[in-house]
């Protein structure tokens, strides 16, 4: 199946509890953007809310997460997390990400999660039906 690969928008703000000794958000806080993005956009964008993927039985397991850090957010600043999905295979789909700082449009980190798919009763892989598939190929 041919991917659109559309590119989804969630607005955030770095808030207090994000901030490190260092005076910016710290590096794990980056992870929790991009899974609230995806929670925002599965119900939003792909017209499929988590709750409607939990009913059915199905669950998302972060196998792989990498980042590149670029500039640092900072307490307070507004920035735009973008995710698309790259690819979709029989159990797995890869959603790269940006986060691009509010107003001035420069990127403060990108990468990428791959997520497997997993039936929540048995906790193991299962293939990806074509009636989620086809609501993430746009």
């Amino acid at each position: 199946m041919a991917l659109g690969k559309t590119r989804f928008e969630t607005a955030m703000q770095a808030r207090p509890d994000d901030i490190d000794m260092n005076q910016h958000v710290h590096g794990s806080r980056y992870f929790d953007y991009v899974l609230a993005a995806r929670y925002d956009q599965m119900a939003r964008c792909y017209q499929m809310s988590m709750e409607e993927f939990a009913r059915a039985g199905y669950g998302w397991v972060v196998r792989t997460a990498h980042v590149e850090y670029k500039r640092p957010l900072r307490l307070g600043e507004s920035f735009v997390v973008r995710t698309w999905v790259e690819e979709m295979g029989r159990t797995e789909v890869l959603v790269h990400f940006a986060m691009h700082k509010k107003p001035t449009g420069k990127l403060a980190c990108d990468g990428y999660f791959r997520y497997t798919m997993i039936n929540v009763k048995t906790g193991r892989a299962e293939v990806i039906p074509d009636w989620i598939a086809q609501r993430y190929a746009i």
